[in-house]
């Protein structure tokens, strides 16, 4: 037989079986490369579909809660969501302070530093506090851009501190308490707002509940941005702070008219007794109301919670960097019990959004009251369980307090005279909050000694605040 060769140029028959399967292979894995690819693809769209859903499903979520009840036509939601940018804002600040102040340097020298900045902000707030709420009621017809004014004065020295801590100027200390009192001057003006926008079904305390949690939430949210840019450098965080606090100078500016309505504004309500009184000139001197007998009741109480808070934030903070408790790391040790406080911070809030009635005397003493038992736990069974108990303790009393003490305020005092109240009321607590403080700096590291100082403390302001009620608060006692 005569052996038959191909044509030139073509292959030859294996060599055509070799590449019709090549061919075939390719085509199969081109199909199985584009169906991976396309089912890759879909997997994708459908991860982000989802995800962007649960995105929205959660905000729609948080915004129908902050419309709810009325809160939408009221225009309370509009304030809901500023409290959350101011916490927000807030938050990254106090984080990158911690960490300049506090973190990077020795035990020893941190305690001086942290002493010294308590003195140098803290203090001179006492001094200023005061005159912040005459100034609000005086201008009461601004508050949009009151409130507006103290974010943008806390953008710019955001600004500016975040230059500061990175080149160690003297500039530090003054940002730092321009930011404390623009952040008091907005609480101020925040609270004296909050009654002009609430519906009028909605109680105050549970507007304030709501408010707080917004706040909560934005904390929440910020944290891990500001902690993660910290970790960056502390000047990041603080310029995130900066476009918060930019966002917030906007949505200030955007409330509701009626937040400057003057309507009621025209009279003030005396207590019996402190009327108009005629000068020797013929000309009535300017009308005078004292703090109410409830608020200033009220105001005491407060005062062991926040008392307790500092203390806490300073020992605590101290203690477990030279005392661990285990194997466990101080940071891990101080963000469970900081961790604890937060928690507690927000079911103390939730509680009181919850809740129909809630009677602030009563609160406010079992408040006092359940700080000084658990800081008596905390002594005698001194560990992890009982330090995350107090934490827990502390932040719930102390949200239930301080709204319990602004529903009060918000009640008994007349309007045109709220920011003073509430301006007197955060300086009190914030003088509180700076002594125990110190007194956490300054006693020594032993655990049990400290807890015992702070249950004396309590226990020993609890007797004073039940012996100086008002006459009319027997019942406190009794529910006490």
């Amino acid at each position: 037989m005569t052996e038959q060769h191909p044509p030139p140029g073509e292959p030859a028959t294996g060599q055509r079986r070799v590449v019709a399967v090549g061919r075939g292979l390719g085509r199969g894995l081109g199909r199985g490369l584009r169906t991976s690819a396309r089912a890759v693809g879909k997997g994708a769209t459908g991860t982000a579909r989802v995800t962007g859903r649960m995105g929205a499903y959660a905000g729609q979520q948080a915004s129908r809660a902050a419309r709810a009840e009325g809160a939408g036509e009221s225009g309370l939601s509009r304030l809901i969501g500023l409290h959350a940018c101011n916490a927000a804002g807030d938050t990254a600040v106090a984080i990158s302070l911690a960490g300049t102040l506090f973190f990077q340097v020795p035990t020893g020298e941190a305690r001086s530093q942290v002493a010294l900045f308590l003195g140098l902000t803290m203090l001179p707030f006492a001094i200023v506090a005061p005159l912040i709420g005459p100034f609000l009621d005086r201008f009461s017809h601004g508050r949009r851009w009151a409130i507006g004014g103290t974010m943008s004065i806390r953008a710019f020295l955001c600004w500016v501190l975040g230059t500061a801590v990175i080149t160690d100027s003297g500039w530090l200390f003054p940002a730092a308490l321009g930011v404390l009192v623009s952040s008091k001057a907005y609480a101020v003006t925040r609270a004296a707002a909050v009654p002009r926008l609430a519906p009028v079904h909605l109680p105050l305390v549970k507007a304030n509940a709501r408010t707080g949690l917004a706040g909560v939430a934005g904390a929440a949210v910020s944290a891990p941005i500001a902690g993660a840019l910290s970790a960056i450098g502390p000047e990041w965080s603080l310029r995130f702070g900066f476009a918060v606090f930019v966002l917030a100078t906007v949505l200030a500016i955007r409330l509701p008219a009626k937040v400057d309505s003057s309507l009621g504004e025209g009279t003030m309500m005396l207590l019996p007794g402190h009327g108009e009184q005629q000068a020797t000139d013929g000309k009535p001197r300017r009308p005078r109301m004292r703090i109410p007998g409830p608020v200033a009741f009220a105001l005491r109480a407060n005062c062991g919670p926040r008392w307790l808070s500092g203390f806490l934030t300073m020992f605590m903070a101290f203690l477990l960097r030279e005392n661990p408790i285990g194997d466990l790391r101080p940071e891990l040790l101080l963000g469970l019990v900081i961790g604890a406080a937060g928690v507690g911070n927000t079911l103390g809030i939730a509680a009181a959004s919850v809740l129909r009635r809630l009677n602030p005397s009563v609160t406010v003493v079992m408040a006092l009251l359940a700080d000084a038992a658990m800081a008596l736990v905390a002594a005698l069974f001194y560990g992890l369980v009982p330090l995350v108990l107090l934490g827990l303790t502390a932040g719930l009393a102390q949200s239930l307090a301080k709204l319990s003490l602004d529903s009060t305020i918000q009640r008994d005092v007349h309007e045109r005279m709220q920011s003073s109240a509430f301006a007197r009321s955060d300086t009190t607590l914030q003088l509180a909050w700076v002594i125990g403080g110190f007194v956490g700096i300054a006693i020594p590291l032993l655990p049990r000694l400290g807890l015992g100082v702070a249950c004396a403390v309590l226990a020993a302001w609890a007797v004073f605040v039940l012996v100086t009620r008002p006459r009319g608060s027997a019942q406190v006692a009794a529910a006490a």
